[in-house]
C-alpha cells in the first residue's frame, strides 16, 4: 500500500489529486491549512486530513509529527499548495508581495520536503513530486506559440521557476530519492478563477503519473501530461 502525503489538498488540483490517488489503492493524507474544509474534504474521499500551514515551521513540523504517529512512513510527498500573488501592474508590486507569494510556493516546498525527508526515507521507492507550472519555463514563456508567453504575472511565474530549480537541486543531492516536477498546465482553478481550459483531472495527469511511476522511472525531471518539457 503506497502512502501519500499532499499539501494544499482541500480543492483544485490538490483535491482532484488526491481524489485519484484513492481511487488507484493509495492511503492519501490530505494536508490543508482551513481545518474545516479540510476534514470535509478527506471525509468525502475516503482520505484522513492533517492541518498543515507550509508557511508555519512549527504547523509543518506538528504535521509531520502527525504523520509519524499514525502512519509511521511515506512513499510519496506531493508539494502542491501554492498561491499566484497580485494580478497587478509589475510597478506596484512590492518586497512584501514577492514574501507572501514566495512564502507559500518557494518557501513552503523547503520546510515540507525537510520535515517529511525523514518518513520518506523509511520507504522502499520515496517520491516527491514540486507541481511547478509551465509559467516558471524560460523555453515556454519565450516561445509565442504557447499561452505562457502571453502572461505578464512576475511573482508567480519566478516562484515556479524557483521551484523547478529546487526540483533540480534535491534530485542530485538526495540520490535515494526520486524528485520530479510536475506542470498541470492551463487549468481551470481557483487560481486563475476557472478560466483555464483544461479540467483539474487533465490537470493532474503528470502528477498522478509521477506519483505513481515504479522504481527506476527518473529523477530531476520537468514532465506535463503530454511528457518532458524544456526548462
Amino acid at each position: 500500500m503506497t502512502t501519500t502525503f499532499i499539501t494544499g489538498a482541500n480543492k483544485g488540483l490538490g483535491h482532484e489529486t488526491a481524489r485519484r490517488l484513492v481511487a488507484l489503492g493509495h492511503t492519501v493524507i490530505m494536508g490543508a491549512r482551513d481545518p474545516e474544509r479540510g476534514a470535509e474534504a478527506a471525509a468525502a474521499l475516503g482520505a484522513r486530513f492533517v492541518r498543515i500551514d507550509v508557511t508555519d515551521d512549527t504547523s509543518v513540523a506538528a504535521a509531520a509529527a502527525d504523520v509519524a504517529a499514525n502512519e509511521g512512513a511515506i512513499d510519496v510527498l506531493i508539494n502542491n499548495a501554492g498561491v499566484s500573488g497580485p494580478h497587478s501592474d509589475p510597478a506596484n508590486l512590492t518586497g512584501a508581495d514577492a514574501l507572501r507569494v514566495f512564502d507559500v510556493n518557494v518557501f513552503g516546498v523547503v520546510r515540507v520536503t525537510a520535515a517529511f525527508l525523514p518518513l520518506l526515507r523509511r520507504s522502499p521507492d520515496p517520491v516527491i513530486v514540486n507541481v511547478s507550472s509551465g509559467m516558471g519555463s524560460f523555453a515556454a514563456t519565450h516561445d509565442p506559440s504557447r499561452v505562457e508567453s502571453s502572461v505578464i504575472l512576475p511573482l508567480y511565474t519566478a516562484s515556479k521557476a524557483a521551484v523547478t530549480m529546487l526540483t533540480t537541486q534535491y534530485a542530485k543531492a538526495l540520490k535515494d530519492i526520486r524528485v520530479n516536477a510536475a506542470d498541470p498546465g492551463y487549468t481551470a482553478t481557483d487560481l486563475n478563477a476557472h478560466s483555464g481550459p483544461q479540467t483539474v483531472t487533465e490537470g493532474t495527469d503528470a502528477i498522478v503519473r509521477l506519483a505513481t511511476e515504479g522504481p527506476g522511472a527518473g529523477t530531476g525531471r520537468f514532465v506535463d501530461r503530454s511528457g518532458p518539457l524544456d526548462w
